[in-house]
């Protein structure tokens, strides 16, 4: 799979959990849920995948962790907040550069309607 069918499966997923479950709920629920959607979808996912951080020619494990990748090409980034904010943006775009994936989706699950808590970040 390319990574926009990838994306596109994945926020048929998160579209899903979100109509179930609706906002106000912890990120760690929105993850379980969105997790278990694109398992169910047939797609290969890894969750709280340690992001080593490498300085000079010394690898350092800090404590990054992206909450999900999919299909090894796509990072997932699950937040529950008021609102997305640059900070959020730059964690996917460290993701990304650290992980070596193309395409990050930022989601927000606190919000009214899903489409407005999603956003596709390129590197």
């Amino acid at each position: 799979m390319i990574e926009n069918e990838i994306t596109a499966k994945i926020i048929g997923c998160a579209i899903k959990v979100h109509k179930a479950l609706g906002p106000g709920l912890l990120e760690s629920a929105y993850e379980e849920c969105l997790a278990y959607e694109i398992v169910n979808f047939g797609m290969n996912m890894k969750r709280q995948i340690a992001m080593p951080l490498i300085y000079e020619t010394v690898k350092m494990e800090i404590g990054y962790r992206a909450d999900l990748i999919v299909e090894d090409k796509v990072i997932v980034e699950i937040k529950a907040v008021d609102a997305l904010n640059d900070v959020h943006l730059a964690q996917v775009l460290t993701y990304l550069k650290l992980s070596g994936c193309k395409i990050g989706l930022l989601m927000n699950f606190n919000v009214k309607v899903m489409t407005n808590g999603i956003k596709r970040i390129a590197n």
